[in-house]
């Protein structure tokens, strides 16, 4: 099955249609510049252009940066408030003409992660984090996606998790990779406390120069960096579409348990580093 995957982000939206049996892209991604203030009727005629460049006719997923309930968006973190409230899968559909589904960002990376990516068919509570502009969340549990976390939003020290840890924040106050590898700890030691994972798999930008930090982690889970870098959001939105139009419910796995992924190896505690 193919189905156009489309992912919205704070600079960008690209999109491209996507073999949803294998996770690969069928043709090249194209890219659009996010319009400036990203309001609903300008974003949403964006993507219409992007589905009249591939000519598409049929189903579209599409990742969205906020909390999206029923495919309204709840939330608006990052981008402009006058999407609060908002039924984004009608509004897209409508200005498309093709059905459209539409989730939260980080859930679309994780779903790819979690069925073609860092630990295909994982059992157990699987986390995956995105460092970037802030901090994406998405949770697994045996391989059913817990939609909406936002756990970015955790507090540390008074503010927002993604104000202390994220990429930006080690950008932006010029942090060495051994300063914020101290941020990322803490902030994976507040997850551990609460959720107990058994993996956690870290993307975003970052993951891109995971050298530089991950032998700097300690964690009790095992630590892998995502595997599906900038296609994840895309694919993981056609994914969702597929589920939907198939009338599955959205999964990581997209097929029955599998065994412990055999690919996670642990971060080493300080007496082994």
């Amino acid at each position: 099955m193919q189905v156009l995957g489309i992912d919205i982000g704070g600079s960008g939206i690209k999109g491209a249609p996507v073999d949803t049996d294998s996770g690969r892209l069928v043709l090249e991604r194209f890219r659009l510049r996010t319009p400036e203030g990203a309001k609903p009727p300008d974003v949403a005629s964006t993507v219409a252009e992007i589905v009249r460049h591939f000519s598409w006719q049929g189903p579209v997923g599409c990742t969205f940066p906020a909390v999206i309930r029923h495919g309204v968006a709840a939330s608006a973190a990052n981008i402009s408030e006058a999407w609060i409230g908002v039924n984004v899968e009608q509004l897209f559909s409508e200005k498309t003409g093709c059905p459209t589904t539409v989730l939260n960002d980080a859930d679309a990376a994780a779903i790819a992660e979690m069925r073609f990516g860092a630990c295909k068919g994982r059992q157990g509570v699987v986390f995956v984090l995105t460092f970037g502009t802030g901090i994406g969340s998405a949770i697994f549990v045996n391989g059913q996606l817990f939609p909406n976390t936002e756990l970015g939003h955790l507090e540390i020290k008074g503010k927002d998790a993604e104000a202390w840890a994220s990429d930006r924040a080690r950008k932006k106050r010029n942090l060495s990779w051994k300063e914020w590898a101290e941020r990322v700890d803490e902030y994976l030691a507040r997850i551990e406390a609460l959720f107990s994972p058994d993996l956690i798999i870290i993307g975003g930008g970052v993951s891109k120069q995971a050298d530089n930090f991950l032998p700097l982690l300690h964690t009790q889970a095992p630590v892998v960096v995502a595997s599906m870098l900038n296609d994840a959001g895309i694919v993981g939105a056609a994914l969702a579409a597929a589920d939907r139009a198939m009338g599955l419910a959205t999964s990581g796995t997209g097929a029955p348990p599998a065994p412990a992924c055999a690919s996670a190896e642990p971060v080493a505690p300080p007496s082994e580093q």
